[in-house]
């Protein structure tokens, strides 16, 4: 990682620690044993990065099956991650690997969100066990991140808000929503990121009514809201942020559609407390908009947790029934769109405290460019 002047202490992440929390989450889906493949899942136990492995995670053993290609990255990253965990290295089918492994197995968990039919059907043949499909595992013991976690996620909002402050004067001189784009990636990228979180958004006018419209070719244009969601990776933890803008005098009822989603979402962000419900923050959001009318025109849900995966657990919708969690990073993002007219989104990425939220994205959330 290069040198960017944006000073966040990393700090180490508690890698070694994560299986006995899995196992135990595993032991409440009643299984034995897991077969993890998901990339994600497999990186957030084993520390391993690369595009192709397995992981078993057995009552006493942490295995890592992986191809040729990465025998040397994976030890690498298992050593530097603290673990205790066996790497067998094969570019074959690991079909007796497994087998060897499931032998004192009654019961099974396969992660059913990232296995398909045909590889359902490999595995039951493999491994000669009760099969358990699971949903969720791994990814509940991933909400609570650890304070090297937390550390990786305040760079990369750290890095994207760096990007933002300097990108937005340029939007005075009208460019167009894909040079904004390009100029916020590449910001990201020489200020120390590994790569952006997820594709870019930059929208205006009616395009800023489409809610995950990607950037085009067409020009800003005056006195239009500018909504602007982007985050930045950090160790493969990501960021995640939206700020609207207006590029000269909006229109009245465009600064109204900004000013009830502002107050909307710090309305939001102040529900959150350890113990409180999920919903309560998603709730704040929705009353605030339906005041002003708009509550057809909050189209997506009011936050999700953010990671590994720019989506993740928990979800911050109406629907949510669990509680607020120290150690939690959620996003807080309500929008109001208007068809053919303007859209407003603000976002931050925030972590749940023992003292009330703490928001790790900072930059300013006026209005005007010039």
């Amino acid at each position: 990682m290069t040198d960017t002047g944006i000073a966040h202490d990393l700090g180490p992440m508690d890698v070694a620690g994560r299986a006995d929390r899995v196992r135990a989450s595993a032991a409440e889906a009643e299984c034995d044993a897991l077969l993890i493949t998901n990339l994600v899942n497999v990186r957030y136990l084993t520390g391993f990065t690369g595009s192709a492995g397995l992981a078993w995670l057995g009552p006493d053993e942490l295995l890592l099956i992986t191809d040729r290609r990465y025998a040397e990255q994976a030890e690498s990253e298992a050593g530097q991650a603290g673990l205790d965990v066996r790497i067998e290295i094969t570019n074959d089918a690991p079909k007796d690997l497994l087998a060897a492994a499931a032998a004192s197995a009654d019961r099974i968990g396969l992660e059913a969100a990232s296995v398909s039919w045909a590889d359902q059907r490999k595995y039951a043949e493999w491994l000669g066990a009760e099969l358990v499909p699971t949903t969720g595992v791994v990814e509940r013991c991933r909400q609570i991140k650890d304070d090297g976690e937390i550390g990786r996620m305040a760079k990369a909002a750290a890095i994207a808000d760096a990007a933002l402050g300097e990108v937005r004067p340029m939007l005075a001189g009208r460019p167009t929503e894909q040079e904004v784009a390009l100029a916020l990636d590449t910001a990201f990228r020489r200020l120390g990121a590994e790569k952006s979180a997820f594709t870019t958004i930059v929208a205006a006018g009616p395009n800023a009514a489409l809610p995950h419209i990607r950037p085009t070719d067409r020009q800003i244009g005056p006195g239009e809201l500018v909504i602007m969601d982007m985050g930045a990776v950090v160790d493969g933890y990501r960021s995640d942020m939206t700020r609207t803008v207006a590029v000269g005098e909006p229109d009245p009822e465009a600064q109204r559609v900004f000013d009830t989603v502002r107050e909307a979402q710090q309305l939001g962000v102040e529900q959150i407390a350890a113990g409180a419900p999920i919903s309560d923050v998603d709730k704040a959001c929705r009353e605030r908009i339906d005041a002003d009318g708009w509550a057809d025109a909050f189209v997506h849900g009011t936050g999700h947790g953010v990671g590994l995966d720019i989506h993740e657990q928990p979800w911050v919708r109406a629907t949510a029934t669990e509680p607020l969690e120290v150690g939690q990073v959620i996003t807080v993002e309500p929008g109001v769109y208007l068809p053919g007219f303007c859209g407003a989104r603000v976002e931050d990425t925030v972590v749940v405290t023992a003292d009330g939220p703490r928001r790790l994205t900072h930059s300013p959330k006026t209005l005007a460019v010039a």
